[in-house]
């Protein structure tokens, strides 16, 4: 018998919440932002000042005592899972840089890009609607996926997210089952990332580096590093780039970007040629 196995996936569409749902999870935003940098500036001291490394129970005990404070009381007025959520992330971003996987993780900012992770204990989707907790009737979801039922789907979180420039989304986390690797193509590409141009390929073809990643657009950057990544996974089986310093290349972003873009394109599973 074949075992089948999974992966994770996200489905993300536009969200329109009411003034009222809009108003419960900017504050929950806030109340997210508060706990992670307030654990984050507990753990920095432990760990800097005693040299010790902070537990998920810790940092669930301390958000309880938060709570019971006059100062704090406002956070029990939302939802606790996210609070929770942000808790787990931080423990995660820590795992991954003590494993030397990533930086030092940072303090939020309420000007970026803000976010509300909900496990199943916290929403519920029925007829297609989707309610999310302390909120007051189904959020509305602008879903456009033909190939994918709203109503028959079982998410195992689902975030809710405000963009700087105001616009809202949610995303649905789950897991599906692997998909197919693409036909093998025999074919091999090396690729150079460059500053003049954007990345030049060991076929010789050379993709120009676009203007918009200087002026930081960022819906038009991430559409050009979707699309430059799914047609290089499509063309080879296997795909070298060198792996040079950043900041050895004049800080050119394009490099690390289209780096990241590659290993992160789901279509890239190809067999082992």
């Amino acid at each position: 018998m074949c075992k089948v196995s999974n992966t994770r996936t996200a489905y993300k569409c536009r969200a329109y919440p009411t003034p009222e749902q809009a108003a419960v999870f900017n504050r929950t935003f806030g109340c997210v932002r508060l706990a992670w940098n307030k654990t984050l500036t507990d753990r920095h001291a432990a760990f800097f000042q005693h040299g010790q490394k902070t537990s998920c129970k810790q940092t669930d005990a301390a958000l309880t005592a938060r709570k019971q404070t006059e100062e704090l009381a406002f956070l029990s007025e939302v939802s606790s899972v996210p609070l929770q959520q942000t808790l787990r992330h931080q423990h995660t971003a820590f795992g991954n840089f003590f494993a030397e996987r990533a930086r030092y993780p940072r303090f939020k900012s309420r000007t970026g890009r803000q976010s509300a992770h909900y496990t199943r204990s916290a929403f519920r989707i029925k007829d297609g609607q989707l309610r999310v907790a302390k909120t007051d009737g189904p959020l509305r979801v602008a879903w456009s996926r033909p190939d994918v039922d709203l109503a028959t789907m079982d998410p195992t979180m689902v975030i809710v997210s405000r963009e700087p420039d105001g616009r809202w989304f949610v995303s649905f986390a789950m897991e599906v089952d692997q998909p197919d690797p693409l036909p093998a193509t025999g074919h091999e590409v090396g690729i150079d990332l460059g500053i003049k141009d954007f990345a030049v390929t060991s076929d010789g073809d050379r993709i120009a580096n676009p203007r918009h990643l200087e002026r930081k657009a960022r819906n038009a950057r991430r559409d050009f590093l979707h699309k430059t990544s799914i047609t290089l996974v499509r063309q080879a089986d296997t795909i070298v780039v060198e792996d040079l310093a950043v900041a050895n290349m004049l800080r050119n972003r394009g490099s690390s970007l289209l780096r990241s873009a590659v290993k992160q394109e789901p279509h890239a599973a190809r067999h082992p040629p």
